[in-house]
């Protein structure tokens, strides 16, 4: 994810545009693999949003039980949060941008809590391992970086709102760096607390894991605190995600390459129609996997979205590839370093692929060829405006 974040910034002084690794790979190499990544990106994010809405409904069950056993009442509840946070995107950027702040800060003492726990009362050394499936090793280990991929896909949402950002060159890349590098802290010591606090059969079927890792902690008090933290944590991701879906489609219609409509702003600058196309689709896929249970559609839903994130991610990595090679044949300096980190930024985003498994391989084709008919559709609208005058 450094190397990623690294070429994301570097990509980001070149070009600081709106829509992030779609506008790196649209500028580098035109419409058609533009508008794939484009297309895989912006399903990812409401991909996403519906897994950030299963995620809360799983620990929201914490305080409701009865969440968990009615799959109906499950998805409405989802389905409600992201219209939630859909009205408050359309209310504008700026008060997304106070919830994000707000969120980040109240989610990490509940986090550093359960982290103290584990290290303090646990043996975060007596974990076991396990290989469930027996499956090899590089089979395992690309599995696992799909899952643990998750933690870090919509780092580059702070590449896409670019118009809006002060100073993008500067700012941006340093956004990247020092997120990539706070957030793995905080994951590592907070998993690792859960882990040594939760037994590993309970672990595997808890839907609200630091929650449960609280009650061997201070009792069920101080995982209700706990639960109210990770509710806040995901809502603050969530609230992230949606501004990003649509800052995102905007791009993309700005570019003609997604319909006229998407590009409209109201007059505190929010994409309305980016933000409730996308949201339909957010809580369409939230009806759609709820009839595998909590734990199922969340792993389903973010194996889904992390594949689809990794295709742009892949593409934006070549791309800065490209561009090196090209201000070498122009005379300009290459960075030896930046190219090797990008190279490892494209290897690392196809190793992860490989993890994904036959079946979400599959739906992930069926998603991107999707976009298809909207590529064709948008061709003539694409054509007159790009035709000489």
């Amino acid at each position: 994810t450094l190397l990623l974040a690294f070429t994301f910034g570097r990509l980001t002084r070149r070009l600081p545009k709106l829509g992030g690794p779609y506008a790196y790979v649209q500028s580098t190499f035109g419409d058609a693999p533009g508008f794939m990544v484009g297309w895989g990106h912006w399903i990812s994010y409401f991909v996403a949003s519906a897994a950030a809405a299963v995620a809360f409904v799983g620990y929201l069950g914490f305080f409701f039980p009865a969440l968990s056993d009615s799959a109906m009442l499950s998805a409405l509840t989802g389905v409600g949060l992201i219209w939630l946070m859909t009205g408050i995107n359309i209310s504008g950027v700026q008060s997304a941008g106070v919830i994000q702040l707000v969120t980040t800060l109240l989610k990490l003492l509940p986090l550093f809590a359960v982290a103290g726990g584990g290290f303090l009362l646990a043996d975060v050394t007596d974990v076991p391992a396990t290989n469930p499936g027996n499956e090899s090793l590089p089979t395992l280990i690309a599995g696992l970086v799909m899952i643990t991929m998750w933690a870090y896909v919509g780092i580059e949402n702070v590449t896409i709102p670019a118009d809006d950002v002060i100073e993008p060159r500067k700012t941006i890349p340093r956004a990247l760096v020092v997120g990539a590098i706070s957030a793995t802290v905080v994951y590592v010591i907070a998993t690792m607390g859960v882990m040594a606090l939760v037994p590993q059969a309970q672990l595997v079927e808890s839907t609200s894991p630091f929650a449960d890792a609280a009650v061997g902690i201070v009792g069920d008090w101080g995982a209700s605190v706990v639960a109210v933290g990770a509710l806040i944590s995901i809502i603050g991701a969530l609230n992230g995600n949606i501004l990003a879906t649509g800052m995102l489609g905007r791009a993309i219609a700005l570019d003609a390459l997604f319909p006229q409509r998407f590009e409209r702003v109201n007059g505190v600058g929010a994409p309305v129609s980016s933000l409730i196309v996308s949201s339909i689709l957010a809580s369409l896929f939230i009806g759609m996997n709820y009839t595998r249970g909590l734990v199922a559609a969340f792993e389903m839903l973010i194996l889904l979205s992390t594949l689809t994130t990794l295709l742009p991610y892949a593409l934006a990595a070549l791309a800065e590839i490209v561009l090196q090679y090209r201000d070498k044949a122009q005379g300009i300096d290459v960075s030896r370093v930046g190219l090797v980190v990008a190279v490892g930024a494209l290897l690392f985003s196809l190793f992860a692929i490989v993890g994904s498994g036959l079946e979400i391989a599959v739906y992930g084709c069926v998603l991107l060829l999707a976009g298809i008919p909207v590529y064709l559709l948008t061709g003539r609208r694409r054509r007159a405006l790009r035709a000489p005058s």
